[in-house]
């Protein structure tokens, strides 16, 4: 197991070795293994484990009823996903968590939250803070995806997600972590529209772009 993973990961932040050991024993802590686009948790099931991505990539996606995808968030390595549900028991996923690439995932099971809550120890109060702390983030990220998605334009959600992209980098240049069959679903608009739309986007000098890489030109005033 990548230790250094461990120590960078939200859930284990401020913990020492002999901390973060206490913690993956007490959420029993199993990894797996899973090949690119394969199902890890799916839509309807329950789970009493959340996991922490430890190499590779997934996404969170539902599905509607004509089977249309739209990805609502993509996870990387240091990172977890379902805390929300192994903490709700018994409460069935509304989404699928699938792999983007070959990944491999700890599993922590945290159906035993209230004895984490009495032990009162300085890696459970840690563990509880960081969960916290995650959660709250969560928050905002939902929140930029409610507000890149409320533009009305095909360009003005392009922008809305390039520059909140932007802004997280610090620069004008960055990488995007999804193809643009995947952006398009994330945006929930039509790829090839998206795909027009970025032409005329860089034939305008807005912004350059190939495959996942993207810069874009801020305007000069004269």
């Amino acid at each position: 197991m990548d230790k250094e993973i461990l120590k960078k990961s939200l859930i284990f932040k401020n913990m020492d070795d002999k901390q973060i050991e206490k913690c993956l024993q007490a959420l029993k802590a199993r990894e797996k293994n899973f090949e690119k686009s394969s199902i890890i948790l799916g839509a309807g099931q329950i789970t009493e484990s959340m996991g922490l991505v430890l190499s590779g990539n997934i996404n969170i996606e539902s599905y509607d009823i004509y089977g249309n995808r739209t990805i609502l968030s993509n996870i990387n390595p240091g990172h977890i996903f379902a805390e929300t549900y192994a903490i709700l028991k018994n409460e069935p996923m509304l989404v699928s968590v699938v792999a983007n690439e070959d990944s491999k995932v700890l599993m922590l099971n945290i159906t035993n939250l209230q004895n984490i809550i009495n032990a009162k120890e300085d890696w459970s109060t840690k563990l509880l803070m960081n969960l916290l702390m995650i959660s709250s983030n969560k928050n905002l990220i939902l929140s930029n995806k409610i507000f890149t998605n409320s533009p009305k334009t095909i360009r003005e959600k392009v922008l809305v997600y390039l520059n909140f992209i932007s802004l997280k980098k610090n620069s004008n240049e960055f990488n995007i972590p999804f193809n643009r069959k995947q952006l398009a679903d994330y945006l929930n608009i039509d790829r090839s529209c998206l795909s027009n739309e970025l032409g005329k986007m860089q034939k305008e000098g807005l912004i350059t772009t190939k495959k996942s890489h993207f810069i874009i030109h801020k305007k000069t005033t004269k």
